[in-house]
């Protein structure tokens, strides 16, 4: 059993209570919740990339369990822009997580561009955080029964009663909170133009383009496919994002018109989802989601075996893909769930997992290359 904490100074006891009843002990970090934080309760494997996985707008919604049972070790930097005007270190403007759930969480960092503490940081931002738990225990209980709804707090009376009247996570459209509201653009147009949909897009998602050469036009996820054409793309991303992809309506039939039109076109994450969902696949919930750094993917085409970023809880129902144009491209070497798409007669490919990593290994990088072939290929 991992070590459980005693509180720190100017922590509070609060209690962690899961959908089926078992409830965990543990102590305040971050903001003090005064009243109970409500999420989705999953885990993330990965040993390192706090700062990116607590930015990543996938997590909207999600109470994450960090299951490496030291949290903050090396702090938080600042909120620092590149030479494109892209933010470093993080893979949006704030904090996503509605909570974080930690063994242990460092108050003394180290590292040359730490600013402050994690605990620190999630309270600038408002975030709670419980920490002192068995992360272990609780990573096993998701896996047996599934990820679930979940809240802490105080209160353990006012948190049953705050999470028996939550709305359940997969109703909820939460693009409007993590998408843009307006059009931005990055970079230059050497290789050509891109429009980015963003569902909730990670920043090196656009750093990535940006890298290739690539002029990255961001629009909102339920822009249509006329205020798209009219910048005339040289291709299309669907991005990473939260939620049931049913929920997002909008994308997957602006999806539908841009692999109609062969617009060479890229899905990312839930982008692969959207894109299956417009050319009539199916999709499905995961029992607990893969979402770490450690994910092995096998090429199909290659036989090859990568080392995946990943931070999803939908796939692409395999089945389902009989009556459509799509054909695997990478399969889950664990699981068998489908982890990439490539249309058999439009310019159009995409993966479940993250090429751009951040954080995680860059194994899945050259699907950048693919695309911008794709893109060269149909100019």
């Amino acid at each position: 059993m991992l070590r459980v904490l005693v509180s720190k100074p100017d922590s509070r006891p609060i209690k962690l209570l899961l959908e089926d009843g078992e409830t965990f002990d543990g102590y305040s970090f971050g903001r003090l919740p005064t009243s109970p934080v409500i999420g989705e309760a999953v885990f993330n494997t990965g040993m390192v990339g706090y700062t990116e996985a607590l930015t990543d707008p996938s997590y909207c919604g999600q109470l994450l369990c960090f299951t490496y049972p030291l949290l903050g070790n090396y702090g938080v930097p600042d909120y620092l822009k590149d030479s494109d005007g892209i933010i470093e270190s993080f893979e949006s403007d704030r904090i996503q997580v509605s909570g974080v759930i930690a063994n242990q969480v460092s108050e003394e960092p180290s590292h040359f561009q730490s600013t402050r503490t994690l605990s620190q940081w999630m309270a600038q931002e408002g975030i709670p955080g419980i920490e002192g738990i068995d992360t272990r225990e609780l990573t096993l209980r998701l896996q047996r029964n599934g990820v679930m709804m979940a809240a802490f707090g105080q209160s353990l009376s006012e948190t049953r009663s705050s999470l028996s009247q939550a709305e359940d996570y997969s109703r909820i459209t939460f693009y409007d909170r993590v998408s843009t509201s307006r059009i931005r653009r990055f970079g230059d147009n050497r290789n050509g133009r891109v429009a980015l949909i963003d569902c909730g897009v990670k920043l090196n998602i656009v750093r990535s383009l940006v890298n290739r050469g690539l002029e990255v036009v961001i629009f909102p996820y339920d822009s249509n496919f006329e205020e798209v054409s009219s910048i005339r793309p040289d291709g299309a991303v669907f991005s990473n994002g939260p939620g049931d992809p049913k929920t997002c309506v909008a994308a997957v039939e602006l999806a539908k018109n841009i692999i109609d039109a062969s617009i060479p076109t890229l899905g990312i994450c839930l982008g692969t989802q959207i894109i299956a969902l417009s050319q009539g696949a199916d999709t499905f919930k995961l029992k607990y989601g893969h979402r770490g750094q450690n994910k092995p993917c096998v090429d199909l085409r290659t036989g090859k075996c990568l080392v995946t970023s990943q931070n999803h809880g939908y796939s692409v129902l395999e089945e389902s893909l009989e009556k459509t144009a799509l054909v695997p491209w990478f399969v889950n070497a664990d699981d068998k769930t489908i982890e990439g798409l490539i249309h058999e007669k439009r310019p159009c490919i995409s993966v479940q997992f993250h090429p751009e990593a951040s954080p995680g290994p860059i194994d899945a990088k050259y699907v950048f290359d693919i695309f911008l072939d794709l893109i060269r290929k149909n100019n």
